[in-house]
C-alpha cells in the first residue's frame, strides 16, 4: 500500500512536471476520488467480515452414544408439571457491532426447531467475540395451565436512537405476565410493533424461582448504571446440589441501577427434583469420564509431582494427634485408620514420612500413580451432572514473585504439605454434551465454555497444572496473579508428565446414587492433610521485603491455610464452584 501511493505521488510530479494538458487540479481530484473509492471498499469488507459468533462451536467428536437407563439423555426433563427440552440451534434477530466484551457487540437469536406442544420461554443472546455456542429451554405445559400466553407487553429498550453500529435497529421487549405467573425471558425484535402474544409463554409461580445476573453479554459497562442499556447471563441465586432451581439460558437486559434480588424475570424450579430421574446411573457416569476427563500436564520443570492417595500412604504417610505428637500412627493404603466425621478441630493432622530420606522421597510424588477422584454432583434442579475431578499432590512447592522483568524466589512462602486441586466437568442431563469446565486456582478458579476449551484425542479438554503450586488452567503460559506491577507466577506449559484423567479414576461420591457408591475412609477425614508450618510466614515475607520493597503487594492468600483440608471440606462439595 505505501510502495502504491508513492508511485502515485511521483506519477502526479511526473504530469506537472512535463507540462500536461490536464492541470494539477484534475489530477489530484482523479486521485482524490480513487482514494475515497478504496475507503468506501474496505469499509464495506469490514461491515462484511466474518465476526466468531457467526461459526457455531461444535465438539470436535461426535457425542457418543451413552449406556442405557433412566431418563439422562432421553432429550425431555419432566420438572413436575412442566416439562423442558433443551435447544441449542437458533434463529438471528439482531446484531450490534459495539459495546460488550471486547467491544465486538453482541447478537441476539430466537429459539429455532422447537417441538410440536413446546413453547419459547425468551430469547438468547451472546457475545460476538466467541463461536455461537449456548442454549435455551423450551417447555411445554404437563398439567393444568402450567404455561399461560403474556397480557402484554412492555418495551424496555431501542438501539432506533442510540449512536452505536448494528445492522438495523432492535428492540427489547418484557411480556407482562399474567397473575401468578412469571415471565422468565424477553423477546427481541426489529420493528416498533409489539410482539405477537403467542410468541412466548409465562410460567406459573410454583414452577418457577429467583435468579440473578451472572457473565456480561452487552452494553457500556460491566456495571448495571445510569450509562446505558446492558444485557447479563442469568441464572439460579438458589445453587446446589440440593437446590431445585433450573437455569432456563435467557438474558436480563435493563437501562439504569437494578437490585440482583428483585429482577423481573425468573429461573425455573424442578418440582421431581428429588427423585433424580434425569441424572446419571454408574455406567454412565464411566461412560461420561471416559469421554471428557481431562488430560492434565505437569510443567517440565515440576519438582513435586502427583499421586495417588493409596500411593502415599503405601510409601509411609503419617497420622498425628495432638498431644501423642511422638507416637504417630503409620497408615494403610485405604487410610482405615483415619479418625471418620467430626470437624477440623486441629486434633489430628497428615505428614509425610519421618526419616528424612523417604520424606524428600515422598515430597517428590509420582505422577504415573495419580488417580482422579470423581465427585457426582445433580447441579441446576437435576437438568446438569458435574464431575468434579479432584487430585492429589502429597507437597506444594514454594512461590515465585515477578516484579517487573524480574523473577524473585520467595523462600518457603507457599509451602505446604497436602494439596488438593480439581477440575470440573459440566454435562447437560438432556443430551449428555459438555457445556463447560470449572479450572480450580488456588481459593478460586474460572469457568470456561467449551468452545474457548484445548481438546486433545476428541472431546477431552487439557487442563494445566501450575508449576510449584499446581493451580489448574486451560491454556499454557503464564498467568501472574496479583497487580499489573508485580504478582505470583502461575506457568503452564506441556511436558511428557501428562496424566490421562480418564485412565485409572475412581467415583468417590454421589449422594444421589445411594448404595450403588461406597465413599474410601479417606474422603471422610475431616481433618488436616498437612501439619501446620513450622517456620513463621511474616518474618519470611519481611525478610523479603526490606530487599523488594514492592512485595508489600503480594495478594494476601499467598498466606492462606497451612493445613490444607481435603475435598470434602471445600465450600464447593455441596455448591456451586463459583
Amino acid at each position: 500500500m505505501i510502495l502504491r501511493s508513492r508511485l502515485l505521488h511521483y506519477l502526479l510530479l511526473l504530469y506537472i512536471n512535463a507540462n500536461e494538458p490536464h492541470p494539477p487540479h484534475t489530477i489530484l481530484n482523479l486521485l482524490l476520488k480513487r482514494k475515497l473509492t478504496n475507503m468506501g471498499n474496505q469499509t464495506s469488507s469490514n461491515k462484511n467480515e466474518t465476526l466468531p459468533i457467526d461459526t457455531t462451536f461444535h465438539l470436535p467428536a461426535n457425542v457418543p452414544v451413552w449406556p442405557q437407563g433412566g431418563g439422562f439423555a432421553s432429550g425431555i426433563i419432566d420438572l413436575g408439571g412442566l416439562k423442558v427440552t433443551q435447544i441449542s440451534t437458533f434463529n438471528k434477530v439482531w446484531t450490534t457491532l459495539q459495546g460488550g466484551p471486547n467491544n465486538a457487540g453482541a447478537t441476539f437469536f430466537e429459539p429455532k426447531g422447537i417441538p410440536e406442544g413446546f413453547f419459547m420461554l425468551g430469547s438468547y443472546s451472546q457475545p460476538n467475540n466467541n463461536p455461537l455456542f449456548g442454549s435455551v429451554l423450551v417447555a411445554k405445559d404437563d398439567s393444568s395451565e402450567a404455561l399461560k400466553k403474556p397480557v402484554d407487553y412492555t418495551l424496555v429498550w431501542s438501539s432506533k436512537s442510540q449512536n452505536i453500529k448494528q445492522d438495523k435497529d432492535g428492540y427489547v421487549w418484557l411480556p407482562t405476565a399474567p397473575d401468578s405467573y412469571k415471565a422468565l425471558g424477553y423477546v427481541v425484535t426489529t420493528t416498533p410493533e409489539k410482539p405477537s402474544l403467542e410468541k412466548i409463554r409465562c410460567v406459573r409461580s410454583d414452577l418457577t424461582d429467583q435468579c440473578e445476573t451472572y457473565s456480561w453479554i452487552w452494553g457500556p459497562s460491566k456495571k448495571i448504571d445510569d450509562k446505558g442499556f446492558n444485557v447479563f447471563d442469568v441464572r439460579p441465586s438458589n445453587r446446589g446440589t440440593e437446590a431445585p432451581s433450573v437455569l432456563v439460558g435467557t438474558f436480563f437486559g435493563a437501562t439504569g441501577t437494578s437490585n440482583n434480588n428483585s429482577l423481573p424475570i425468573a429461573c425455573l424450579k424442578n418440582n421431581n427434583f428429588l427423585k433424580f430421574s434425569s441424572m446419571p446411573n454408574v455406567t454412565q457416569i464411566e461412560a461420561l469420564v471416559k469421554a471428557y476427563s481431562p488430560f492434565m500436564y505437569l510443567h517440565p520443570d515440576e519438582k513435586y509431582q502427583s499421586s495417588s492417595v493409596y500411593w502415599y500412604f503405601l510409601n509411609g504417610a503419617l497420622l498425628y494427634k495432638k498431644g501423642e505428637e511422638s507416637n504417630p500412627v503409620p497408615l494403610d493404603p485405604t487410610g482405615s485408620k483415619l479418625p471418620q466425621g467430626g470437624g477440623n478441630d486441629g486434633t489430628y493432622w497428615l505428614d509425610l514420612p519421618a526419616d528424612k530420606a523417604n520424606k524428600e522421597r515422598v515430597k517428590k510424588g509420582d505422577f504415573k500413580t495419580t488417580q482422579a477422584y470423581v465427585h457426582v454432583k445433580p447441579m441446576f434442579g437435576g437438568t446438569c451432572t458435574d464431575l468434579a475431578m479432584w487430585v492429589f499432590y502429597p507437597f506444594n512447592g514454594p512461590s515465585k514473585a515477578k516484579v517487573g522483568l524480574i523473577d524473585i524466589p520467595l523462600g518457603k512462602i507457599g509451602e505446604h504439605i497436602g494439596d488438593w486441586e480439581h477440575v470440573t466437568l459440566r454435562i447437560s442431563n438432556f443430551d449428555g454434551g459438555l457445556k463447560k469446565v470449572y479450572f480450580s486456582q488456588h481459593s478460586n478458579g474460572q469457568w470456561v465454555d467449551a468452545s474457548n476449551l484445548e481438546f486433545q484425542s476428541g472431546n477431552k479438554p487439557v487442563a494445566y497444572s501450575s508449576l510449584s503450586g499446581h493451580a489448574f488452567y486451560p491454556k499454557a503460559g503464564l498467568v501472574l496473579q496479583g497487580t499489573s506491577e508485580i504478582g505470583i507466577r502461575n506457568d503452564a506449559a506441556k511436558s511428557n508428565m501428562v496424566i490421562d484423567c480418564g485412565v485409572g479414576f475412581e467415583i468417590v461420591s454421589g449422594d444421589y446414587l445411594g448404595s450403588a457408591i461406597i465413599e474410601p475412609p479417606w474422603l471422610n477425614y475431616l481433618r488436616e492433610w498437612g501439619p501446620k508450618i513450622s517456620y513463621d510466614f511474616a518474618d519470611e515475607l519481611n525478610k523479603l521485603e526490606k530487599a523488594f520493597p514492592a512485595l508489600q503487594k503480594l495478594p494476601s492468600e499467598l498466606l492462606g491455610e497451612e493445613g490444607p483440608t481435603g475435598p470434602k471440606v471445600k465450600r464447593n462439595w455441596s455448591g456451586d464452584e463459583i
